[in-house]
């Protein structure tokens, strides 16, 4: 493996665990890039800085809490393409209740860039059925 694809797939993890499982704002949206945009439901959402992701971000956080979840284990992340500023990877989320017990497993592909010397995720892709945040800016 890279120096690139560690780096992207360090920041893509600490994302995940820090910003997603502890619904820590900040983290979130430090470690993405605007425009960002999101392919859920066959629909693009397009989230063109920090404010508007985090317009939805409580709405997300209460609808994962119906579902039972209290955080999202990554089973397995991999590079499948990249360059020095962009990495393509493909994970398995498994959304875990308080028990530690799967809720939802599902793949998705996102895009990491390198944009003024830090990595963000630019783009999500997922398969996910539960809670997913989307913009009000969508194609």
């Amino acid at each position: 493996m890279t120096d690139v694809e560690k780096q992207a797939i360090e920041a893509a993890l600490f994302w995940n665990e820090e910003g997603f499982n502890k619904r820590d704002r900040n983290i979130s949206v430090d470690l993405m890039h605007f425009p960002h945009v999101r392919l859920w439901n066959n629909q693009f959402s397009i989230f063109n800085s920090a404010e508007e992701f985090l317009t939805g971000f409580d709405l997300q956080t209460k609808k994962l809490k119906q579902e039972g979840w209290t955080h999202t284990v990554t089973k397995d992340i991999k590079a499948v393409q990249y360059d020095d500023s962009k990495v393509h990877l493909l994970l398995l989320q498994s959304r875990r209740n308080k028990h530690d017990v799967e809720i939802e497993n599902f793949q998705t592909l996102w895009i990491m860039t390198k944009i003024d010397g830090k990595w963000g995720i630019k783009f999500r892709s997922s398969f996910v059925a539960g809670a997913s945040q989307i913009s009000e800016t969508t194609i």
